[in-house]
């Protein structure tokens, strides 16, 4: 996704100073550098691609400088790849900054909170918005505060497992299309596209809208993914896992996801099946796993009666 400086500036309520012609830029990084060694000369390394943000200290310590030397920090300051730059507090602008902006087509903008406070804000909402994502065809949902991520085939009953799940108290995110953001490292969070938010396509009734219907507890806009769990056509010549040791995953742009296949045929209730597997992973999350205590209670009956042999 592109975010421009005009984007930002309506974000934050920004006011634009000069250089009014770049507003259109595009912020390629979510970095936002704090140029206090470029106020004192040191440009040999100028991340000029990034946001540019002056507090107090920056502007203080360009108070003590030259006439000339306040001319050409200005200059070199308003670099042709630089996106905007923001000046903290509802600091005034030196006329210097205002005449190169100008020159340059770099707008600068005043913003009337705290350096940290902006600083924090800002590099959050670059983060969300220039995050790597990608589209998956399946079903998102709140179980027990797990988000799932339920996947398979068309006409498996991704559709209908999913509006028996809201019946039962849970809460949708997305039916068909699931946008998927990388937000952090390991973090993946889902939505819907507008287009389709709090919508269920079920065959042979058609749209129906989830928030009419239950009321708005029944959604929510975006989930953080943590499992996985694909339904496919119960297969009579495909082994299925039935201890739950293995452990099998799903990439998604850079991180892995815990995946469990579950076999449908008449007469499952996958709907309590995948409320009880959102509730198992929980438990593995906080170190409980039913699995691997049901295999060493078995190793241990195997190993007492190996030495009860001899």
């Amino acid at each position: 996704m592109q975010v421009t400086t005009k984007d930002v500036m309506e974000k934050f309520d920004l006011t634009l100073v000069s250089g009014q012609e770049g507003v259109g830029k595009h912020i390629a990084v979510s970095d936002i550098s704090r140029p206090g060694l470029e106020m004192a000369g040191y440009f040999t390394h100028y991340p000029a691609n990034r946001v540019q943000l002056l507090g107090k200290t920056e502007l203080s310590f360009y108070d003590m400088l030259l006439p000339h030397e306040r001319v050409e920090r200005m200059q070199k300051l308003c670099s042709p790849d630089t996106p905007a730059i923001i000046i903290s507090h509802g600091l005034k602008v030196p006329q210097e900054l205002k005449i190169a902006s100008n020159e340059e087509h770099v707008p600068v903008l005043t913003a009337k909170m705290a350096t940290t406070r902006f600083s924090s804000l800002l590099t959050n909402f670059l983060e969300s918005k220039l995050a790597p994502t990608t589209a998956v065809h399946g079903v998102l949902l709140d179980i027990y505060g797990v988000g799932v991520l339920i996947t398979g085939k068309s006409g498996v009953g991704k559709s209908e497992t999913a509006l028996e799940l809201v019946k039962r108290g849970h809460r949708l995110v997305a039916d068909d299309c699931v946008e998927i953001r990388q937000e952090t490292e390991n973090t993946l969070v889902g939505n819907a596209p507008k287009l389709i938010e709090h919508l269920l396509e079920i065959r042979g009734l058609g749209i129906i809208d989830v928030m009419t219907l239950f009321g708005a507890s029944a959604i929510r806009s975006f989930k953080r993914i943590s499992l996985v769990i694909e339904l496919e056509n119960w297969d009579e010549q495909k082994t299925y896992d039935r201890l739950g040791l293995e452990d099998e995953k799903m990439k998604i742009i850079e991180t892995d996801l815990t995946k469990l296949t579950i076999p449908v045929r008449p007469g499952r209730n996958l709907a309590v099946i995948i409320e009880v597997a959102a509730m198992n992973h929980r438990l593995k999350r906080m170190g409980f796993n039913a699995a691997e205590e049901f295999s060493n209670r078995l190793n241990d009956v195997i190993s007492q009666n190996e030495h009860s042999t001899y």
